[in-house]
């Protein structure tokens, strides 16, 4: 058995080097999402929003934006509007995760992991309770064990448990077997996933 800080080691590696595969095959994707947020949501193309990390360290998340630039809803934070203000091309980018692609960029500086617990805003993180804090032990995820599990299908308590479950029994072959799913996911939809585990 690999010890895990040497299993650490080895998925940093593992995450700056997929990273970089994938940005760059990925560039064309990207290149076609810019044009569509371009002409149909006018505004800034990148969302950018601080998030909480691993040690509960903060750092900026980018990805595409998806909705119509509305000031002071981004202000509230509370999503009540989101549904009127997602546009069509919008759900096209979160239903195949193209939205997701700059947090690539996140992955190389080193503030996320291609896997692990997705990272939340500080209004959530002050409200956390000593064992959901433990979700901030490990570096946040593109994606993770819930969100192949069902994601936006499950309760908040119910994706927490997940989070705890992959920090609980992390290992290399999980990573692979929740991004081999996360493909599986992109294509199908995570409604089909709800309840499976990885």
């Amino acid at each position: 058995m690999i010890k895990k800080g040497i299993q650490f080691s080895i998925e940093r590696i593992f995450d700056i080097t997929i990273s970089l595969l994938i940005l760059t095959i990925s560039l064309p994707i990207m290149l076609f999402a810019l044009l569509g947020i371009v002409f149909t949501m006018p505004g800034y193309i990148f969302f950018t929003q601080e998030r909480v990390g691993k040690n509960k360290k903060i750092f900026r998340i980018y990805k595409l934006r998806t909705m119509k630039v509305d000031k002071d809803a981004e202000m509230k934070l509370d999503g009540s509007k989101d549904a009127e203000r997602l546009t069509k091309f919008g759900k096209i980018l979160r239903r195949t995760k193209i939205d997701e692609l700059p947090q690539l960029i996140n992955v190389l500086i080193g503030d996320m992991s291609l896997v692990g617990p997705r990272p939340t805003i500080y209004q959530q993180v002050i409200n956390y309770s000593e064992m959901q804090a433990h979700r901030l032990d490990m570096r946040p995820g593109m994606t993770g064990l819930a969100q192949v599990n069902g994601n936006i299908y499950l309760s908040w308590d119910e994706r927490i448990k997940f989070d705890l479950e992959y920090i609980n029994h992390f290992s290399l072959m999980l990573d692979v077997k929740i991004l081999a799913k996360t493909v599986l996911v992109v294509i199908f939809g995570e409604k089909k996933f709800k309840g499976e585990q990885s």
